[in-house]
This record gives C-alpha cells, structure tokens and sequence, in this order.
C-alpha cells in the first residue's frame, strides 16, 4: 500500500492539471502562509523534501507561472517561494480533484471507526518517525510580523499535512 498510493494520488491531478501530489503540496503550503509567501527551508521542512528536490519542484512550477522566487530582504542568504495570482487559481480548481481522490481512495473505503484508527495510528507512526514536525499551514494564525519580503517564515504550531481531508 505505502508503494501504491504516492502514484495513485498523483493520477487524478497530473490528468486534470500536470501536477504532481508533491507540487500539489508545495501550493497547497503557500496558499495558507501569510501572504502566500514561505522561505525554501521552511517549505522543504514541509514538504518533508530535500531543498534539491523542492528547488527542482519549484522550478517546474516558477516555468508555468505559478510560483514566484526573491530573495529575502531580513536574510539575504535566504530565498523566498510566492504563489502567484496564477497558482492560486490552479490551486483552487486542484484542491476539490486532490480532496476528491483522497475521498475515494482513503476514506471511503473505511468504516467510521475504521477512520478514526486511522488517524490515530497515523499520527503514532508520525511521531515515531520524527518528534519534531515541520511547519504546517494554520488557517487560524494569520500572524503579520512584517511587510511580505522581511518577515520570517520559521513556521509554526504544527497539524495534519494536507488538511482535513488528507
């Protein structure tokens, strides 16, 4: 199953959009960062990626137009990942395929019960991998510490990676 299910969520997305579950991921993570804007390494720390395979990620997506780099004003050793108006759009025509798919082949497969195990063995084998999660989208934080180029983007609480669909 852990073998299957990487390439049976990226069918649906890469049909409809040319995206990978990855690249999914990588916008899904900027469209709810303040000002949909996150620093590479905080990115990668999210996507559970080295910076190699994001940057080449960010690449693909930067050639369509979906994603924007700068540089950061507050550390200029640092490169920032934007979503553009673009992305956005692409996002949120994506975001109903991926829930979609994950519907049909996660959840509802399973019983009730069946899903609540699911999440609690998940978040076991979660915490047994690594005990510090990376940074996670936060619909409720909308912190502002600065203007969108200096503000640092170390992250913050953490919670399930996709949302409460995934």
């Amino acid at each position: 199953m852990l073998e299957w299910l990487p390439p049976a969520l990226d069918a649906d997305l890469v049909e409809a959009f040319d995206l990978t579950h990855f690249e999914y991921g990588v916008l899904f993570a900027l469209a709810d960062a303040p000002d949909h804007t996150l620093g590479m390494s905080t990115l990668a720390g999210y996507a559970n990626s080295s910076l190699s395979r994001l940057s080449r990620a960010v690449s693909r997506l930067e050639g369509r137009g979906w994603i924007q780099r700068s540089q950061s004003i507050s550390d200029r050793r640092s490169t920032l990942a934007t979503l553009t108006e673009e992305g956005s759009e692409v996002f949120h025509r994506a975001a109903p395929v991926h829930t979609q798919t994950v519907k049909n082949l996660v959840l509802d497969p399973l019983t009730k019960a069946q899903r609540r195990q699911l999440h609690e063995i998940s978040r076991r084998i979660q915490r047994a991998i690594r005990d510090e999660e990376g940074w996670q989208p936060d619909r409720n934080d909308r912190r502002s510490d600065s203007d969108r180029s200096g503000r640092q983007t170390d992250g913050g609480p953490s919670r399930d990676v996709h949302g409460p669909e995934s």
